[in-house]
């Protein structure tokens, strides 16, 4: 059987299209699936497992149907939804995955990260991803008011948005050192991650052996995922159903 990797959803209720796109996954190409890996930012903004909004009841409630039929699903924490806890996996039959990890896909170890912790040359996001992934700042954050969270995370999205537009693009994308260490680090030839909605594959090399780096795009216009079995592992495209 096969296994699915996706990234970078942003699920959100201004774009309905792109959660209807999810189910669609759901029950098409990742139907017969062995597991399922999110890695992160799945959605554009979490508050908190006891958001009461209309989206994650509804992701929840198919997510769990999808795994009672069998396949396992995994969450890893972006740096969109980074306080998403235990709670709300358990409601959606999902798991937690440690950022990074190494699992076997195609008979190898391949090392599966969020990607934002490889963008070290931005360095005000990586002050924020430090602050951001304190214990004790998101207990902090978590004990304020549902309706407080939002206003703060409508104010840290205004932020980052007008911080990025004025950013260099490489600025934004992973570091070509630091993928070599976290790569060397876990002993893999193989890097999967998502964040920085460029997909490609890039061929490269780790301690003088040939390895490869996947990324994996953003859901807007189309959705992307990478497909492992014994084969190999592909990274797929395609369009989603337009807006009704």
């Amino acid at each position: 059987m096969a296994s699915f990797i996706i990234s970078d959803l942003h699920l959100d209720e201004s774009r309905p299209d792109i959660t209807r796109g999810f189910f669609d996954f759901l029950q098409g190409p990742a139907a017969n699936a062995d597991a399922l890996y999110i890695l992160g930012d799945f959605f554009e903004v979490w508050i908190g497992d006891d958001d009461d909004a209309p989206l994650p009841r509804e992701v929840a409630h198919h997510l769990k149907a999808y795994s009672d039929r069998g396949p396992r699903v995994y969450f890893m924490h972006g740096n969109r939804d980074f306080l998403l806890g235990e709670e709300y996996a358990h409601r959606c039959g999902a798991e937690l995955l440690p950022d990074p990890s190494v699992i076997e896909l195609a008979g190898q170890p391949v090392l599966l990260m969020h990607g934002d912790s490889l963008c070290t040359l931005d360095q005000e996001y990586m002050a924020f991803r430090q602050q951001a992934r304190n214990p004790m700042w998101q207990q902090a954050l978590l004990a304020k008011p549902l309706e407080e969270r939002r206003q703060i995370a409508t104010q840290i999205r205004a932020v980052s948005k007008s911080m990025n537009s004025r950013k260099a693009e490489d600025i934004m994308d992973v570091t070509p050192d630091e993928v070599i260490k976290a790569m060397a680090e876990h002993g893999v030839h193989t890097l999967i991650h998502g964040h920085t909605h460029r997909p490609a594959r890039h061929a490269l090399s780790v301690n003088g052996e040939a390895a490869e780096r996947i990324v994996l795009g953003d859901w807007g216009s189309q959705g992307w995922c990478i497909r492992a079995d014994e084969s190999g592992m592909e990274l797929i495209q395609w369009p989603l159903r337009a807006p009704i």
